[in-house]
């Protein structure tokens, strides 16, 4: 009985230290202001979808490190459905982004700025 203990306790995650947590979360921080920064400061339409893309990634990484460090499998599974949208407004993104790009022949966010003829 002993040795099944043991051993479940041994196959089992070790909860991640503190000083860990601390990095995954400065690194999501530091991407998430990158593609923030990116966002605001270009004015390519595609630029500005990677960007939102970055921000993103940046949030999975922080649920999936508090996800590690309280051993709590939540924050993994709501990443798998964060991955899903970004997959589906990426595939919406481009698709506007191509009808855009016919429309005007530019990708430029300024020239979308009105949506006139």
């Amino acid at each position: 009985m002993l040795d099944t203990l043991t051993l479940a306790q041994a196959s089992a995650p070790a909860p991640m230290q503190t000083g860990t947590l601390h990095h995954y979360l400065v690194v999501s921080a530091l991407l998430f202001v990158i593609g923030l920064i990116g966002f605001v400061s270009r004015r390519n339409l595609i630029i500005m979808f990677l960007c939102t893309e970055l921000m993103f990634q940046a949030a999975g990484i922080a649920l999936i490190a508090f996800s590690r460090f309280w051993l709590n499998h939540t924050g993994e599974t709501f990443v798998i459905f964060v991955l899903t949208i970004a997959a589906a407004e990426a595939a919406l993104a481009l698709a506007l982004v191509v009808l855009l790009f016919r429309r005007k022949e530019s990708l430029d966010g300024a020239k979308w700025s009105e949506m006139r003829g």
